[in-house]
């Protein structure tokens, strides 16, 4: 067996049976360097050279945590949330509870996908948009694993859709640029037109995903607490009571703050620097309490942050040992002439090996230099190549413990405690894109 897929193998059923996600990366990364015949010490050596990759998103979401939980103290959350309940009458049955579910299923959906196209913050604005939010999909008796593959939606399929934002880096700056340095020599040629349209096939697969999720699997309510986020001298409902209009506009204007700021400076970490310090100066808390909300947000985000450092420890470990390419070969020993066997097993070996990285965008040098001679060998068309690229890259990204589009939702959703982050997060997004996804992507590489 190979050590990455051994690896795989370790990490995600540790995971399944409940074992905490960063002790089930460390010992899979343990497990699959041994397995590959690493010293311990290079094994160490390279995890904690790939910890420092993970460690800035980690920081800024301990921040974007903190702000978020200054948000709920102020008591802005409460007020939000009980106007809806009251204006929809949420709390009675019919077609008006109905409609505000799917209202605000939309609306985290166009924030999710404007994130990454037309405001591009990425997974930013989930620890401040969603913990606000929370009290309002309980009294939906929303589930939040529908929530949780709205936004993988959302945060996954424009960007290797659609070449604008971070879009345009992915297709065109990290696809295209390695797709046609790849196949050079092998007179490969691929325009900046044709990777869009090899990637709608599988983008579909994903579309008919989050149909299935929203119409069948989740679609029935279920039942979750009303939790404060933050703890003080009042409640949020007690300091909803002295909000005044001119704080009410520092908080609106808090928000844009902290999106302008991130966007101009490039930095998440000081976008909720500097919202939480409007928060701060605004008097909506008391100020010998401000240590104390920093301090439970970044607590509320410890777990998420410390599953990315470690995530990026675990994929330096599978990077160093240098079975990405035995993986790959090994394969090809077992498909002999069949091209539909072919496509199956370069999505399935891109699977083992995405699940482990987490992440597309620094997936796609290795994929496209091991896949693209495949690809061309067993006569694959250039638009089916970029589908198998694409796609097998994009599986990381769809369903892994550790990547940014599952642990961002949980961060979100899992602000009061209750929402699990490999059962309600990993499993349905895996279930519901990365199935589809290897279906639709040898759909394509088999038509294109």
């Amino acid at each position: 067996m190979n050590a990455i897929v051994l690896a795989i193998l370790v990490m995600v059923s540790l995971s399944l049976a409940r074992v905490s996600v960063v002790f089930a990366l460390i010992v899979a990364a343990l497990v699959g360097g041994l397995y590959a015949g690493m010293p311990i010490s290079d094994i160490l050596d390279a995890f904690n050279d790939g910890l420092g990759n993970g460690a800035t998103v980690a920081l800024a979401y301990a921040v974007l945590g903190a702000f978020a939980v200054a948000l709920s103290r102020s008591g802005i959350t409460e007020v939000m949330a009980n106007r809806a309940i009251r204006r929809f009458h949420i709390n009675e049955t019919g077609s008006s509870r109905r409609m505000v579910t799917y209202t605000l299923l939309a609306a985290l959906l166009a924030a999710a996908v404007s994130s990454q196209n037309l405001i591009p913050v990425h997974i930013a604005f989930i620890p401040v948009l969603v913990p606000p939010l929370l009290k309002l999909m309980n009294h939906l008796q929303l589930d939040r694993r529908l929530v949780a593959c709205v936004i993988t939606f959302g945060i996954t399929a424009p960007y290797m859709l659609l070449p604008v934002g971070f879009g345009a880096i992915f297709l065109n700056d990290i696809l295209l640029t390695n797709l046609n340095e790849s196949g050079a020599e092998l007179g490969l040629e691929v325009t900046r037109q044709m990777v869009p349209m090899a990637m709608v096939i599988p983008i579909g697969g994903m579309a008919l995903g989050l149909a299935v999720a929203a119409l069948f699997s989740y679609r029935k309510g279920r039942d979750y607490e009303d939790r404060d986020l933050a703890h003080g001298e009042e409640t949020p409902a007690e300091a909803a009571r002295h909000l005044k209009l001119w704080q009410k506009s520092v908080l609106a204007i808090s928000l844009v703050g902290t999106v302008a700021v991130q966007l101009y400076t490039g930095s998440m970490v000081l976008g909720g620097i500097f919202g939480f310090a409007l928060l701060s100066l605004s008097g909506v808390f008391r100020w010998h309490e401000q240590d104390g909300i920093f301090t439970e947000g970044m607590r509320m985000m410890a777990l998420v942050g410390f599953i990315m450092i470690t995530a990026a420890g675990f994929a330096s470990v599978m990077q160093a040992s240098g079975e990405v390419e035995a993986l790959v070969s090994s394969s090809t020993d077992i498909i002999g002439d069949n091209k539909g066997l072919a496509a199956l097993v370069m999505l399935l070996v891109g699977l083992f090996i995405t699940m482990g990285i987490g992440s597309s965008f620094s997936t796609i040098p290795i994929i496209a230099s091991l896949y693209v001679p495949l690809a061309l060998n067993f006569g694959f068309s250039p638009l089916a190549t970029v589908a198998l690229v694409g796609t097998a890259a994009a599986l990381g990204d769809a369903g892994s413990p550790a990547s940014d589009s599952t642990l961002g939702p949980t961060a979100g959703l899992n602000a009061d405690g209750q929402h699990d982050h490999i059962w309600d997060s990993v499993v349905p997004t895996f279930l519901h894109y990365n199935i589809p996804l290897i279906i639709f992507g040898w759909i394509a590489a088999m038509t294109l």
